[in-house]
């Protein structure tokens, strides 16, 4: 008898938009046409597909939640949809989106000017301008508020100093997305700065040997007196609530993402064990892989109905409360992680070549459970919000 695919049993479908269903459709149509065919070789060799920008760029989905500015302006839904399909290609395909339009574009539209929104939105949009994001730093990962970069006044600019590390996009960034540490009078906050590739005292050196989300570019930012102007600096909402509003955009879109990631390692295992025979008989028809199968299935379509209902809240109310966001980044990501790992185990030693998807993406998602703020650190936002008492 023929299988059941996912989408039938959650039916996904009849809840979502026809505006929904063909973004998602085009963006599945390029993974698939135009990733997945080179997925194995770019993660083997450390590489991102920048000639592929200019085709993200044309299906709408740099700084896809963005209202304006050349932006497609999709909802919650939609925007987490093609995240999903992203990701089901692989992370450093969705990081990539994720990195341009949920932290560095976000963040100038939340908090830039408007000179700053026409200067870098559209060339944004478009792919002719890649954003980064640069807030993470060698001594502060879990606690941003601890940064050493510093921002200080001279005459009119200012001069920045500091170091970040495990920056997506840094190596080919055209504008960085910096945030320091600034002692303005008296009153110590932590604002934004713009910084152009180009600028005296910016580099950004690239990351090697990583044996995670080896299809993204990462690497670091060395300021060493980098000299920026007033104009460069993001003027409303200084204190840490700016940066991180930014990761909870980004979160919100890793809880759909990893749900990709998922679903592609799952379809590999249900055609592999239907297909591969032992002891003369399909390994699909073996009760402990039927188990697993319906495992990794009841909790993929629990995490696509979880990401459908908070996508929901976020398009009627605007926002949703960072402890729900943690909480679906959380729990998603963990899900996809088991699956991935469970997808190896039943592909046996085929498990860890390239040639099949599971190992990439269980190597990809160790990293996904660290990054945007990690599976313990998301625990401790909710065991707060349930106590009334930090355990930070």
């Amino acid at each position: 008898m023929d299988a059941l695919p996912l989408e039938a049993l959650s039916q996904i479908d009849g809840e979502l938009t026809e505006e929904e269903r063909l973004a998602r459709d085009s963006v599945r149509r390029f993974v698939r046409e135009r990733y997945l065919p080179r997925a194995a070789e770019l993660y083997e060799a450390e590489e991102f597909p920048r000639d592929l920008i200019p085709e993200i760029a044309e299906l709408g989905l740099l700084g896809a939640s963005i209202q304006g500015y050349g932006c497609a302006g999709m909802n919650p839904v939609a925007y987490g949809l093609v995240l999903a399909e992203l990701e089901y290609g692989d992370s450093g395909l969705r990081s990539f989106v994720s990195v341009q339009g949920s932290l560095a574009m976000y963040a100038i539209s939340a908090f830039g000017s408007e000179a700053q929104k026409q200067q870098y939105l559209p060339a944004m949009a478009r792919g002719a301008c890649i954003g980064c994001f640069g807030l993470t730093e060698p001594d502060s990962g879990s606690d941003p508020a601890s940064m050493k970069t510093r921002a200080r006044r001279d005459g009119a600019d200012w001069v920045l100093n500091g170091a970040k590390m495990w920056i997506t996009n840094a190596p080919f960034a055209n504008v960085a997305v910096v945030w320091a540490k600034v002692d303005d009078g008296g009153a110590e906050s932590i604002q934004g700065f713009l910084v152009d590739r180009g600028t005296p005292g910016f580099e950004t050196p690239r990351m090697h040997g990583k044996m995670s989300l080896r299809s993204s570019e990462t690497g670091e930012i060395v300021l060493s007196d980098c000299r920026v102007s007033e104009a460069q600096r993001l003027p409303y909402k200084p204190g840490l609530g700016a940066p991180l509003r930014c990761l909870n955009e980004a979160r919100f879109g890793i809880s759909w993402g990893a749900i990709g990631a998922a679903k592609a390692c799952f379809d590999c295992v249900q055609r592999y064990t239907r297909e591969r025979v032992q002891f003369e008989v399909p390994l699909a028809r073996k009760q402990l892989v039927q188990e697993r199968l319906v495992e990794m299935a009841s909790e993929i379509v629990k995490a696509d109905l979880l990401a459908l209902h908070f996508g929901r809240l976020k398009q009627k109310n605007g926002k949703l409360l960072p402890e729900q966001v943690s909480l679906c980044k959380r729990n998603n990501v963990a899900i996809a992680l088991d699956v991935a790992r469970s997808a190896r185990a039943l592909l046996g030693a085929n498990g860890i070549l390239l040639e099949y998807p599971a190992i990439r993406h269980m190597l990809n998602l160790e990293s996904v459970y660290t990054d945007e703020g990690t599976h313990e650190i998301h625990t401790l936002v909710l065991g707060r919000a349930l106590t009334g008492e930090s355990a930070f």
